[in-house]
């Protein structure tokens, strides 16, 4: 069973031939909605990928509510623990360039209502050997909190580290496996790893200190980790991007499922890297997290 402990949001998405530069305007090709937050991207993926899936968070009482559980509510995920705050359902403006690559604000409304007591409250009913999935799009005060009380009880945790924060090395101690891009690796380590000896060798010395899995994520050139000792990559697909907004959650929520379902570490980063690929295929976070008979046929 796998929690997701998070944000949900509505994304308002415009694509253009080319991002703008501070100052610019530039005008836009089509524009959409679509469900999204990082929390609720995650949990969505999870559940495509097969496991069974509890979404933790908050929603507004306006109009986005719904739209942003719809999908979720629609792929059976279990959403008795999504409260309803007084501020406005999260939203994030994204501009989506000709290459694929995006920009993106993101306003949190309802997520930055979570409380430590959520937080207590998503773990309460959990138990050793579930997967707890987190993110920072919500309070770090209720991230730290849930990790916490996850740790006493015996349930795994995975931290995705985005988006990065001031909080994120900090909490980033706190989690059994971490998930980060090559920046934020960068910045939880306070050093530079541009090459690929640099980058491995600070993998082990953060799993030599912390003995924590570290996932760091390199976009078209997959993903390298580390796990009990051991070095491991994994490639995607190779693909023309249409839309990379999601992909890096959809990694997540594959690889949580993955190792809910029982995968090696090797087999579920490799899936999850698959999965990461299919999902710039579409446009949208959520519309274009892939099913796992997708993912599956091309492992």
């Amino acid at each position: 069973m796998i929690t997701v402990f998070g944000s949900i949001n509505m994304d308002l998405i415009a694509n253009t031939a080319e991002l703008p530069k501070p100052g610019e305007t530039v005008a836009g090709s089509s524009f959409a909605t679509a469900a999204g937050g990082k929390g609720a991207n995650q949990a969505l993926a999870a559940r495509r990928a097969g496991s069974s899936v509890k979404m933790a968070g908050a929603v507004g009482s306006d109009t986005f509510a719904e739209p942003a559980l719809a999908l979720l509510k629609e792929a059976g995920t279990d959403l008795s623990s999504v409260a309803t705050a007084k501020e406005p359902t999260g939203t994030a403006l994204i501009l989506v360039g000709g290459t694929g690559e995006n920009m993106i604000a993101v306003i949190p409304g309802a997520n930055g209502t979570i409380t430590t007591d959520d937080a207590v409250k998503a773990v309460g009913s959990m138990t050793a050997g579930d997967v707890l999935m987190l993110q920072l799009e919500i309070p770090a005060s209720a991230v730290e909190a849930a990790l916490g009380a996850a740790r006493e009880k015996g349930v795994t945790t995975i931290l995705n580290t985005a988006p990065f924060t001031a909080d994120a090395a900090r909490l980033a101690a706190l989690a059994d496996i971490v998930v980060a891009n090559e920046t934020e690796f960068d910045a939880i380590i306070g050093g530079n790893t541009a090459t690929s000896d640099a980058r491995i060798e600070a993998l082990r010395q953060r799993h030599t200190a912390g003995k924590q899995t570290f996932v760091v994520t390199l976009g078209g050139d997959g993903v390298i980790a580390i796990r009990d000792g051991e070095i491991l990559t994994a490639k995607g697909l190779k693909i023309e991007p249409v839309d990379t907004v999601g992909a890096g959650d959809t990694f997540c929520g594959y690889l949580a499922a993955s190792l809910d379902q029982g995968l090696t570490f090797a087999d579920a980063l490799r899936r999850a890297a698959v999965a990461g690929s299919l999902a710039c295929l579409e446009r949208g976070a959520q519309p274009s997290i892939p099913l796992a008979a997708a993912v599956d046929r091309e492992i």
